[in-house]
């Protein structure tokens, strides 16, 4: 019953549907008028503070009022204890009670709803709400384009399913302690997917330490690498490829000539430096390793490491384009680059001029410098021949001594994450790594043959956490779906049985209208109706 259809929907004994202002002695919404705001005073809240059957969030809006602007804002929409706030402007079709004392005013994004407590429980109001049945009207009643808006009158129509008071009682009752369980189950759920957050880092700091590998390293001892081959190893990859750019660029000057040397030059590669091993200051904050393991510094075993820039916003395109331009929002925390996120790309020009000095290629290792947070990591696949990048991410090309995907898990370690953003420079609230910091990040290596059982070793654990992962996740939608189901049988009269003593919600109606009519005669005051047979289960 996702809309009340009077013709096709039988209700359940002794219930009625009325208009929802016959349940409420006022329907409005917030002022229209953006106040004047003070650093403290009366709280002056929005949609961003509610959130439906959770705790008022103070802290993402936080905008206080004087009294005095206070006082007259309430001559209009005074909010009280017990009284329903709920979204008239963007995201539509939930409600919360207001559970807590203290004096607050409200925008205009925000209607309320001042139930008349004699003819209806508040918290019964709430979770209705919070049904199917709310949420489609809302979307179907709202105008305009983008952000919705739902207009007043069109709430105070909604049709609202009104059963016995005693009713209201048992349904509210049920609910709560059906949800009590749901809580409990998700809280559960939630615990599980921290947990697992906590193995995937100790997997990842095992793995860096040696201790995943440790059995593995006894049974294959005599095949391995020392420290010093590995070192060797590393200075003969790094003069291999330096050789490589020395080709390629001589290659570069004969095409720069035979163009008539139109532009500038080719810059001729720099030689690497020859880099010291690190001193025994620098080893003794850093976890000790195996036997035939070391430290080095990222630049030892990797191509030139750089960040990229942004070009003007005339260069930049939204979903298509030559080049793939890469934000840190497409970079995770699980390795994947994610490019399905706000998709930007940049011409070949841009690419090859004023970019060039970024390109990225499938298989290099991108990593987040700005933050917080600091540590969001990722691999580059193969879906682009070639990338870029924007100035808040850095590049590592490992040399063929390296995994990348070693790299990329050890870059994911917390322990990691941690020890390079020590050295973060704090500006303003940010953290920003430079260059240098990624350059001379420790970087723990073995041979080629345990780097390759260590990626295995993480691998088979993680693939075991993200089933898991995702396994948890679905039980936390499907609770979520059926918090609504429970909403939906409540609302239809089936989640508890009718009592024939309970005095009809008609009766009700008609008994309260006697006694308003009567205050009426003796204090001249206005009638209140309460026609329930007024309403429009069609519209």
């Amino acid at each position: 019953m996702t809309e009340i259809n009077r013709e096709n929907s039988e209700l359940p004994k002794g219930w009625v549907i009325v208009p929802m202002q016959k349940i409420a002695y006022q329907i409005t919404d917030g002022t229209h008028k953006t106040p004047n705001y003070k650093n403290n005073g009366i709280r002056f809240i929005s949609i961003k503070n509610i959130r439906p059957y959770k705790p008022i969030n103070w802290e993402s809006y936080e905008k206080y009022i004087s009294e005095d602007e206070h006082q007259e804002l309430i001559k209009r929409c005074k909010p009280e204890y017990d009284d329903i706030l709920f979204p008239r402007i963007g995201t539509l079709g939930f409600a919360k009670r207001i559970d807590f004392k203290e004096t607050v005013s409200i925008f205009v994004g925000l209607g309320l709803i001042k139930p008349h407590k004699n003819i209806v429980i508040s918290k019964y109001v709430e979770y209705f709400m919070n049904s199917p049945i709310i949420y489609n009207l809302s979307h179907k009643k709202a105008t305009g384009t983008g952000r919705k808006t739902l207009p007043l009158e069109e709430s105070r129509r909604f049709p609202f399913l009104l059963p016995p008071l005693s009713e209201q009682h048992r349904i509210v009752d049920k609910i709560e302690e059906l949800f009590s369980e749901l809580d409990k189950g998700v809280e559960l759920l939630k615990k599980s997917l921290k947990q697992l957050k906590i193995y995937r880092q100790a997997v990842l700091k095992s793995a860096f330490e040696g201790k995943l590998t440790e059995a593995w390293r006894t049974e294959h001892q005599d095949t391995l690498e020392d420290a010093q081959t590995l070192l060797t190893q590393i200075k003969a990859e790094r003069e291999c490829r330096y050789q490589q750019q020395l080709e390629e660029w001589k290659k570069a000057v004969k095409d720069w000539e035979a163009n008539g040397k139109d532009g500038k030059k080719p810059t001729k590669p720099q030689k690497p430096n020859e880099l010291p091993p690190l001193t025994e200051e620098e080893l003794s904050e850093l976890p000790s390793l195996p036997d035939g393991w070391l430290y080095v510094k990222a630049e030892e075993i990797s191509d030139f490491i750089t960040k990229g820039t942004t070009p003007s916003k005339n260069e930049l395109f939204e979903d298509f384009g030559d080049i793939p331009f890469i934000k840190v929002y497409n970079l995770t925390n699980n390795g994947q680059l994610d490019f399905s996120i706000k998709p930007t790309f940049v011409s070949l020009a841009t690419h090859q001029g004023f970019l060039s000095r970024s390109k990225v290629f499938p298989n290099d290792i991108l990593m987040n410098i700005v933050g917080p947070p600091l540590g969001k990591v990722s691999l580059v696949p193969d879906k682009f021949k070639e990338w870029n990048i924007n100035q808040a991410i850095v590049r590592y090309r490992v040399f063929n001594i390296l995994l990348n995907k070693y790299l990329l898990y050890y870059l994911l370690s917390q322990v990691t994450i941690d020890r390079i953003s020590k050295r973060a420079k704090a500006t303003a609230g940010q953290f920003n790594l430079t260059l240098e910091i990624c350059r001379d990040a420790e970087i723990p290596i073995c041979s080629f043959h345990e780097q390759s059982q260590i990626v295995q070793e993480i691998e088979s654990r993680l693939s075991i956490c993200d089933q898991l992962e995702t396994t948890i996740t679905e039980n936390i939608e499907k609770a979520e779906a059926l918090r609504q189901s429970i909403l939906k049988r409540a609302f239809e009269g089936k989640l508890v049985p009718q009592n024939p003593d309970d005095e009809p919600a008609s009766e009700l109606l008609k008994r309260i209208q006697a006694e308003k009519t009567d205050e009426t005669s003796k204090n001249s005051s206005k009638q209140l109706e309460l026609d329930v047979t007024s309403a429009s289960f069609h519209s």
